[in-house]
């Protein structure tokens, strides 16, 4: 077990960009919005929701993306308050580390690099798999080098250049979300002037199956619960960026607020749409289900439409992780566990070693994702899925700790710029969830995979900081007292 009497996090609502991050706040509101929209809306909504209706069955894939999206509200809202609380730059496992133990916060920072470097990899192999629709003699690993080049150069000049162009990414991949929920939703209602079929679905015709409302049994909709908080991972970015926000007090329970209420209008928007527009038996990882619906709806040059929609939302999910590795290594560097290299910035107080790192620990996994088929595509996001809902678990339990801790210290909850509400049912419930969607993953073949990687990835982590740093650490807490 980690120390009983973990350092408290102290509330610094108005704290100053502090010299030991060094990196600027440069970033407001409408920025971390589309920030963590951009990590979101990503290969988790625009493919492996395919995967999600053909398990959980149309209705089945509405509830488990609703679940998804409470999941996130409740997680957001214990980020918020710790985010406010501490507001520097890749902080979850510093959440971690003072709520709960170092050894705790060293396993988290590594199991949330680990989640966007498997998915950058991902992003980049798959969108040189679309490029091939334009120039099918043009090599993969060739497009792959390009998307990284761009992706690298956008990290690479400033945070807030970072932010522009995450801002204009998410714009295009909304506007998609917004003319498929439009299209589609019109299609349903009767009125489908373009397209060619005349017998294209009336309303939720299509949740009516032969199998009923929940064609694989309830079971269907559990195991898919890991694939859909891979969809929602990247809301969290938001803490990720809190230490380069201006006025976190403000702009944090702002950005929160309107990024949960945007994904669940999105996401359940879109995906009711799609499970009542294409049989649930249809849909896979073979086709975006976006292409399939405004094919169905007659739209011309759909297809094309749509592959470049889907490259520019896959590019803005690496994008977001790409930003994400680095803070999250930086931070590492400056609680020194990990190499000081790491915390070197450039002059625009850009960490360049750890953006560096990041981009090669994304190409590396290319290698395995350039030859996979669909089944290792599946693991692939079950092993970030388990690493974003590890990151989650670790966020509400650091909250639970923190507030409880505070309290016993004599803090006013009161005097709290922001607090998440209900407290402790809101930590304890977020866990909850999370933790039983790592057992329905038991229940699919096709993701157990994760649960074989992943636990022993965080027991190696602990294992490791025991060794490496176990001394160090108790030397601080006999110091604390």
């Amino acid at each position: 077990m980690e120390s009983s009497t973990p350092l408290t996090l102290k509330p610094e609502p108005d704290a100053p960009p502090s010299a030991e991050s060094g990196l600027r706040r440069s970033m407001g509101p409408r920025h971390l919005v589309m920030i963590a929209m951009g990590g979101v809306i990503g290969s988790g909504l625009f493919l492996s929701s395919g995967y999600t209706i053909s398990q959980a069955g149309p209705l089945g894939a509405v509830l488990a993306y609703l679940v998804g999206a409470f999941v996130v509200y409740l997680v957001m809202a214990c980020l918020g308050e710790l985010a406010i609380a501490y507001p520097v730059s890749g902080a979850f496992h510093i959440y971690a580390a003072r709520s709960i133990g170092p050894a705790t916060g060293f396993a988290t920072a590594w199991l949330y690099w680990l989640c966007w470097a498997v998915a950058i990899g991902s992003e980049f192999t798959a969108s040189g798999l679309l490029m091939q629709r334009w120039f099918p003699g043009v090599d993969v690993w060739v497009w792959c080098l390009v998307f990284a080049a761009t992706l690298f150069g956008l990290n690479a000049v400033s945070s807030k250049f970072f932010g522009e162009s995450e801002f204009w990414f998410a714009i295009i991949k909304v506007g998609a979300i917004i003319g498929l929920i439009v299209l589609g939703g019109a299609a349903l209602l009767g009125f489908h002037p373009l397209s060619e079929s005349g017998n294209h679905p009336f309303l939720f015709e299509n949740f009516n199956t032969e199998g009923g409302l929940f064609p694989n049994g309830f079971t269907g909709v559990l195991v898919t619960a890991l694939a859909v908080f891979y969809a929602f991972s990247g809301s969290e970015l938001i803490g990720v960026a809190a230490g380069e926000t201006k006025d976190p007090a403000t702009s944090i329970p702002k950005a929160m607020r309107s990024t949960v209420i945007r994904l669940l209008v999105f996401f359940v928007g879109a995906i009711a749409v799609i499970a009542a527009t294409i049989p649930y038996q249809e849909v896979g990882l073979d086709e975006s289900p976006f292409v399939t619906v405004f094919t169905a709806t007659g739209v011309p040059f759909a297809a094309d439409a749509m592959n470049f929609v889907i490259i520019t939302a896959l590019l803005s999910a690496g994008n977001s992780g790409l930003f994400s590795c680095a803070r999250m290594l930086y931070s590492l560097a400056d609680e020194g566990h990990a190499p000081q290299a790491l915390k070197k910035l450039t002059k625009r107080g850009i960490p360049m070693t750890a953006l560096s790192v990041s981009m090669l620990g994304g190409l590396a996994s290319l290698i395995s994702s350039v030859v996979a088929p669909e089944t290792v595509y599946l693991v692939l996001v079950s092993v970030a899925g388990f690493a974003v809902v590890g990151v989650w678990m670790s966020i509400t339990a650091s909250h639970f700790f923190h507030r409880r801790s505070f309290v016993r210290n004599g803090g006013d909850v009161s005097t709290l710029s922001y607090r998440a509400p209900l407290f402790p049912l809101v930590p304890v419930l977020a866990f909850t969830l999370c933790a039983v969607s790592l057992v329905g993953i038991a229940l699919d073949p096709t993701q157990v995979a994760a649960l074989y990687f992943g636990i022993p990835f965080v027991a190696a982590c602990y294992g490791y900081f025991h060794i490496r740093y176990g001394r160090q650490a108790a030397a601080e807490r006999n110091a604390r007292g």
